[in-house]
């Protein structure tokens, strides 16, 4: 089998072409049996990643197929976000076998994300498993991809500090609303989402002690419960154009396809207000808020993208940590390719297995019916043994009388690896002790 890896980032796609390609939790069987359906004649595995920073299509097929999958892959994949294949291609990545996995290793590990180390996007991709094996795409290779990354996250993130003294997304946000608000426990915070993400920068917020917390959510029971966590308000999506002026700063991040807040509501919003600013981040992908509200004079917006700056720069206090992450990751990668060559052997192994049973099964069965005629058994047992021994060895004898010159000295020395062993070893050569010994 072989492996390759399609996708973008938020180093090779901006946040507008990201937001095009991602796909929610209840979008990813329909996408991947779509995927399937268009592949169907190599019947891949696959599996989707979709991040606010990343979408990434993994797929494994045989070897001599994988090549030709790639480019159908990439138009299926550009197809999903309305744009072509060349467009994609210029702003995507394709990896292939060793190169894939060291990628998805690496990026289980929190080595390739925006914030160095950052935990989340190991949740995400254990979900991203999840996904695809309840859709049936998973496969046994990419169970083993999957899960070898998911043990070597763990090992960097236990034998390394490329975790510690990280400033997160929600670290960040709470960062910049301190820059604008001189008193943040003076300020009044809305969350819309009831998200994982959402989850951390509200406890980033809260432990600030802002005046009050509202949270907005599609389902408002799931968000009554988180917003009593943080004794705040429960609200609808549909109240927030109503009461989006109450709120000092705004954090979005909801799976919608379509922008939840527009550039008319935060301007009537901003009247209310008497054009007080407004703090406000979205790090949905695709967008939460519409862009243009960024616009806007009395409006602080930030994107997931126009937070790298903050991260980064926490990012280069872990950058000692990282050479010790990637010697690690480069002991799972050979682990992982020393897996898909063994595999690589299984159906060969299998054919023998069959063709071994097959001779025994037919010598077994002459071997029952001269013992019924009443023969002697032990000529019976010669006559088995040297039947089945003489179709093991036909094959090979042949081949050896067939060859010439450099190629009967290279099958011959095969030849004597495979079949004359002592102790594990080849005879003739080192073993000539052992013959002088008999």
């Amino acid at each position: 089998m072989s492996v390759f890896a399609l996708g973008l980032n938020h180093t090779t796609a901006p946040l507008d072409v990201r937001g095009k390609l991602a796909f929610s939790p209840e979008q990813m069987a329909p996408a991947l049996h779509g995927l399937r359906e268009r592949l169907v004649r190599a019947v891949p595995e696959a599996a989707l990643v979709s991040t606010c920073n990343r979408t990434e299509l993994y797929v494994a097929a045989p070897a001599e197929k994988a090549t030709e999958l790639v480019r159908p892959a990439i138009d299926w994949l550009a197809e999903q976000g309305g744009i072509s294949g060349q467009q994609l291609l210029s702003h995507s990545y394709v990896m292939e076998d060793r190169l894939a996995a060291r990628h998805a290793f690496r990026v289980a590990a929190g080595l390739d994300s925006m914030v160095l180390g950052e935990p989340q996007i190991l949740g995400q991709m254990k979900q991203a498993v999840r996904l695809a094996d309840e859709a049936g795409t998973l496969g046994t290779t990419l169970h083993q991809l999957f899960q070898r990354s998911f043990a070597v996250a763990k090992e960097v993130r236990t034998s390394t500090e490329i975790g510690a003294h990280s400033i997160s997304m929600a670290a960040a946000a709470v960062r910049l609303a301190g820059q604008i608000f001189e008193d943040l426990n003076k300020i009044k915070v809305l969350f819309v989402g009831a998200g994982e993400m959402i989850e951390l920068v509200a406890t980033h917020f809260e432990a600030k002690g802002p005046k009050a917390i509202a949270l907005a959510n599609r389902t408002l029971e799931r968000g009554e419960r988180l917003a009593s966590r943080f004794g705040g308000e429960a609200l609808r999506l549909s109240d927030i154009p109503a009461r989006l002026h109450e709120f000092d700063a705004v954090i979005s991040c909801t799976a919608s396809t379509l922008p939840i807040i527009g550039l008319g509501a935060v301007e009537r919003a901003l009247k209310a207000r008497k054009h007080r600013p407004m703090f406000m981040v979205d790090l949905a992908v695709p967008r939460d808020i519409e862009p243009e509200v960024g616009d806007l004079s009395d409006v602080y917006l930030y994107t997931v993208d126009d937070l790298s700056t903050l991260v980064q720069t926490a990012g280069e206090k872990r950058q000692a940590a990282v050479q010790q992450a990637e010697a690690i990751i480069d002991a799972g990668v050979q682990s992982f390719e020393h897996w898909l060559d063994q595999r690589a052997a299984v159906p060969l192994i299998q054919a023998l297995n069959r063709q071994a049973d097959d001779w025994g099964a037919l010598e077994l069965a002459r071997a029952r019916k001269a013992l019924a005629r009443g023969e002697n058994p032990e000529q019976v047992l010669e006559a088995l043994a040297r039947g089945i021994t003489s179709k093991m060895l036909h094959g090979t004898l042949a081949e050896l009388h067939a060859a010439d010159g450099d190629e009967r000295e290279r099958l011959a020395h095969t030849v004597q690896r495979l079949f004359l062993r002592q102790g594990g070893r080849p005879a003739g050569g080192g073993d000539r002790g052992s013959e002088r010994g008999r």
